[in-house]
């Protein structure tokens, strides 16, 4: 432009243009004038000169403010002009998935093959009926409560002599029984939740002061005998590796995590990889088999093995494969789950660390996942399992050298596992099982963060779903059988106060009980009661402190942070009807579900597999071979793609989303924002995942 910047100068331009691009076309750009040198003379002129400067500033200063104003009200316009389409969308997408939905009750919890206990119908639907007394109850006093407001009694009782009539009577009584018998123990409830909740805050921000003082110092396990240059002969490490893949019916994965574990970078001579199928289904019991066999032909150490007697699910299958004859020939043991695909150096990366460190049993490394953008749901997830690994397991891995194992992507030492009794079949999470047996034994892990293996999320609501009841009914399970063994054990006391209280009690049993308890129950009650209180700090600012800080190890999820608050609490449902099932023994506790494959792999992963084909033709696939496998994954997500989907309507979320409006509409009669902005949003958030319209539909 050419105007020169100083505005003071002899320039006979009157103003400096403002360029303001527009949303409309029709209005690509308008010039607004600026100051001209007139509007900042500084002088002694007569009044009539004052009076007619003040003027002409008035008049250009009420044309500028008139065109920001305009731009504003188009901006605005267009907000809104883009709402309207979206709330369509939305209704529509509603009346589609009620009219094709199941409820949660015409579905056998099935999905993803595997054994599995159906759960009782009668217990099943004990949770559900409290929840629907609550909805009736909370709607019967919402009439009550704004018949009230109506009449100009604003939460306060009539007084005795002001009554008139039956509902003047009935409300009298409702108001005395809430003050003298509702209130003080909703109050007490409220308070002891909040106490835990406090002391769960804390241990979430002391974990979060041990990541950071992690990276600040730059901590990381290190081989006690340095780094080993594995390539070199004289210095080699190479002892004997047994590698297993359980799987059960996971025909979208088996040829990704069977080629990873193929092309591992380790002698062929050290290494054994046992293909542990589980599956009932013929066609990929015969897919699974074929997989192998042409593995084999390639050169690679691999056998294959089904079971006939199909008991004990993961747990069951892995210690069959133990109990083989040549597996005293090995020292250690990775175990891989179907879905994942490790790095051709991840042995070289984590059998290091055994060496000349005869009390390390576990060497677990972090999972990565390559489907982490696939949808809302999966990206929640991710920030969950991020600070699981990045904050959690790590932390107890520097500090504590204990950690609950992962069941995947971990190495084991043979011995650990046979001193701590082995796989047992006594729960649905063998794997924290063995972990807890082998620690009160005396045996040390060591948590990897820089070493990754990638696999999948769950993408449906349904399958995740799954996934969290048996994670979280599973350890009270565990909790009741392992007590008394904790008490017993020779461990030191700070030791077993950590297993007990921080391990099991506040990070399995407490978290979900109060999560669920206070914001989705006691919350919306204390709306009808108003003589107990909850505080704002709690209702808001705290929750949003500690996702923050959730959030942190997945600093690219930022923007997901209210989501994932509101996803949270919603699961508390899922999470605390799994633990009240695992800590009283009920039906769902004994509940297995293979979770839902859809067979994702990275581009990258069947390149570089490609790649390392004629490198090492003794333990990889040709570059033919591979190509094909990319071909048949495609052709198999594209008959999956073909198949019918539908999605399931969750009674008991949706029967919360009501509880919680009702909720949120009686908090505006008392005008309590904060509390209404959260209910509302909350309810929000529980009737869209009722409705199924988080994450993919079901097959």
């Amino acid at each position: 432009m050419a105007t020169s910047l100083k505005w003071w100068g002899k320039e006979s331009h009157r103003g400096t243009p403002v360029v303001v691009k527009m949303e409309n076309p029709k209005w690509s750009m308008l010039e607004l004038e600026g100051p001209s040198d007139e509007d900042f003379i500084i002088g002694n002129d007569n009044d009539n000169n004052n009076n007619n400067r003040d003027n002409k500033g008035r008049g250009k200063n009420a044309k500028q403010l008139t065109w920001v104003l305009l731009l504003k009200a188009h901006k605005a316009a267009g907000c809104l002009a883009s709402v309207a389409p979206a709330l369509l969308g939305l209704v529509a997408a509603v009346k589609r998935r009620v009219a094709a939905g199941r409820t949660d009750a015409d579905t056998d919890g099935g999905g993803g093959g595997g054994g599995r206990e159906k759960e009782n119908p009668t217990v099943k639907s004990r949770f559900y009926n409290c929840i629907k007394v609550f909805l009736f109850v909370s709607l019967m006093l919402l009439f009550f409560e704004v018949a009230a407001y109506f009449k100009g009694w604003h939460f306060e009782a009539p007084r005795f002599w002001g009554v008139k009539g039956v509902f003047d009577w009935a409300y009298l009584m409702w108001v005395f029984v809430r003050v003298e018998y509702l209130a003080p123990p909703l109050q007490f409830l409220a308070n002891v939740c909040i106490v835990l909740f406090i002391v769960q805050s804390l241990d979430r921000l002391v974990l979060c002061l041990g990541c950071f003082w992690i990276r600040f110092k730059k901590i990381k396990p290190v081989p006690k005998g340095g780094d080993v240059d594995l390539e070199s002969g004289e210095k080699g490490f190479f002892p004997m590796v047994l590698v297993q893949i359980p799987m059960c019916n996971e025909r979208e994965v088996y040829q990704q995590s069977i080629g990873a574990v193929c092309n591992l970078d380790w002698p062929k001579s050290k290494l054994l990889i046992q293909v542990l199928d589980d599956s009932d289904d013929i066609t990929t019991q015969s897919l699974i088999r074929e997989e192998v066999q042409k593995w084999q032909k390639e050169g690679a150490n691999i056998v294959y093995r089904h079971r006939v007697i199909r008991t004990g699910y993961k747990a069951g299958n892995l210690n069959s494969a133990m109990n083989c004859s040549y597996v005293k020939d090995y020292e250690f043991v990775a175990i891989f789950d179907a879905d994942f695909q490790p790095t051709p150096d991840f042995l070289k990366r984590t059998i290091p660390h055994f060496k000349d460190n005869d009390e390390l049993g576990l060497v677990q490394a972090r999972w990565s996942f390559v489907n982490k953008d696939e949808n809302l749901l999966t990206r929640l997830q991710n920030i969950n399992l991020a600070f699981h690994f990045e904050v959690e397991q790590q932390v107890n891995g520097v500090f504590i050298n204990f950690f609950g194992f992962n069941g995947t992507a971990g190495v084991w030492r043979i011995k650990a596992l046979e001193d701590a009794g082995g796989w047992l079949e006594r729960t649905t999470v063998e794997d924290m099982d063995i972990a807890v047996r082998a620690h009160l034994h005396g045996w040390k892990f060591i948590f990897l963060n820089d070493v990754e293996c990638q696999c999948e999320l769950p993408e449906s609501y349904e399958a995740y779903r799954k996934q969290q009841h048996r994670w979280h009914s599973g350890p009270m399970q565990l909790f009741r059988l392992c007590l008394p063994d904790i008490i017993r054990s020779k461990i030191s006391i700070w030791k077993k106060f950590n297993m007990i209280f921080l391990f099991f009690l506040l990070r399995k049993l407490i978290l979900p009980f109060y999560s669920f308890t206070l914001f989705c129950i006691i919350l919306p009650m204390t709306m009808f009661v108003p003589e107990a209180e909850l505080p704002a700090l709690v209702v808001c600012y705290i929750p949003a402190t500690m996702s923050l800080l959730n959030i942190l190890p997945a600093p690219k999820s930022f923007p997901f942070i209210v989501p994932y608050l509101l996803f949270e609490n919603t699961m508390s449902v899922t999470k605390f009807n799994a633990m009240i099932s695992g800590l009283f023994h009920l039906g769902s506790a004994y509940e297995w579900v293979v979770t839902k494959k859809s067979g994702r792999s990275s581009e990258g992963d069947l390149v570089s597999l490609i790649e390392k084909g004629p490198k090492h033709h003794q333990r990889g696939s040709s570059a033919p071979d591979l190509a094909e496998i990319k071909e048949e994954i495609q052709l198999q997500e594209k008959k999956v793609g073909s198949k019918k989907k539908h999605n399931r309507i969750y009674m008991k979320e949706l029967a919360l989303a009501f509880l919680l409006l009702t909720a949120s509409a009686r908090s505006l009669l008392s005008a309590q924002g904060i509390h209404f902005y959260f209910l509302l949003f909350q309810g929000i958030s529980f009737l869209l995942v009722g409705l199924d319209l988080i994450g993919e539909q079901v097959d």
